[in-house]
């Protein structure tokens, strides 16, 4: 019983510091060396930007030629400065 209300509280918490946008965008490395559509994560606490890449227009991964489930990797897309908000 213990344990399970360990895990909720954890993963409240990791929902409550973590916001994924609905659906999917196109994502651009800063570099430019990339552009492909996948979906954004923004840490809210630290203002940090991610992109984790869904290899086509689906909300998430799919790889049509191979069996195996596709793992997305994630890029730094970029930071969120939070200090600078005034009341």
């Amino acid at each position: 019983m213990r344990t399970d209300l360990y895990t909720k509280t954890l993963l409240s918490l990791i929902a409550g510091l973590l916001y994924i946008e609905p659906g999917y965008t196109t994502l651009r490395k800063p570099d430019g060396t990339a552009q492909l559509n996948g979906k954004v994560v923004v840490n809210l606490r630290t203002g940090e930007i991610w992109g984790f890449p869904t290899l086509g227009p689906s909300p998430y991964p799919i790889d049509t030629v191979n069996t195996e489930p596709p793992i997305s990797k994630p890029m730094y897309l970029g930071k969120f400065d939070f200090s600078t908000i005034k009341p």
